[in-house]
């Protein structure tokens, strides 16, 4: 199989303008151009929704609306009144992440890419999460911030054992939510792609009568799919943001 049949040829960074500073290569690729159009579908779908701020909200105004009370909602039951001071992170990442994941949904049309697949994406999207956890809870708490890593009730005799698990627990964060949302991408675009092999393989064998014929039942797996993954490009950006915030509560809270 050849790269350009490979359902992972989908995945590759591909330079739209050579750019170098000081010998590194800070080229302009594919996938910038992705986030790029990401941020910029996110502004024009917030201005657009609340340029008129009418009593009787139109379709847009009503969707930007939802967005937005989604969020403070999900922060306010998983951080409580404290949490307000987050909604702009919370929701920047939620909307840059979902806009990024439907974005991705056309990797196959020429520069299109999807970013969230990549994993140096997500985990930029993770640290800077990570950080606000860690500054804000030394921020906030001071010294007493480590206490985090020794919950209270448990004998002392067990602290020894619970202390670096906890330690471990809370390194691991970036890790294992940038490696989550990537992982989940990454998944659904190669199934799509392995799928749609199948339709084309039929057609380019059988002609496009008993080609079309034979690639009927891949074809309507393909349209499912299609559905399921606009699902969880919206699941994987609650996923995302929800997790956010429970770290968040225990930089507010501790335990």
């Amino acid at each position: 199989m050849s790269k350009h049949e490979s359902p992972l040829h989908q995945f590759e960074i591909q330079p739209m303008q050579k750019l170098e500073l000081g010998g590194y290569d800070i080229s302009f690729t594919n996938s910038s151009l992705v986030m790029v159009i990401a941020l910029a579908a996110v502004l024009v779908f917030l201005i657009a929704g609340m340029r008129k701020k009418a009593m009787v909200p139109g379709r847009w105004q009503a969707m930007s609306e939802m967005s937005y009370n989604f969020v403070a909602g999900l922060i306010k039951e998983n951080i409580g009144p404290e949490g307000k001071v987050f909604f702009p992170l919370i929701f920047t990442l939620f909307m840059f992440i979902l806009f990024a994941n439907l974005l991705g949904m056309f990797s196959f049309v020429p520069h299109g890419y999807a970013v969230t697949s990549q994993i140096i994406v997500t985990f930029a999207l993770a640290i800077v999460v990570f950080l606000t956890v860690t500054i804000y809870g030394f921020v906030k708490h001071g010294l007493h911030f480590f206490s985090l890593f020794a919950p209270s009730g448990v004998p002392m005799w067990i602290m020894p054992f619970i202390v670096p698990i906890e330690m471990v627990s809370f390194l691991a964060r970036p890790i294992s939510l940038s490696i989550r949302l990537a992982a989940a991408m990454t998944a659904g675009h190669v199934l799509l792609e392995v799928i749609a092999g199948f339709i084309v393989t039929f057609i380019t064998a059988l002609g496009i009568g008993w080609g079309f014929a034979a690639g009927a039942l891949p074809l309507g797996m393909l349209v499912l799919l299609i559905g399921l993954e606009i699902f969880i490009c919206f699941l994987q950006a609650y996923i995302f943001a929800l997790l956010a915030s429970i770290y968040l509560h225990d930089a507010v809270h501790l335990h």
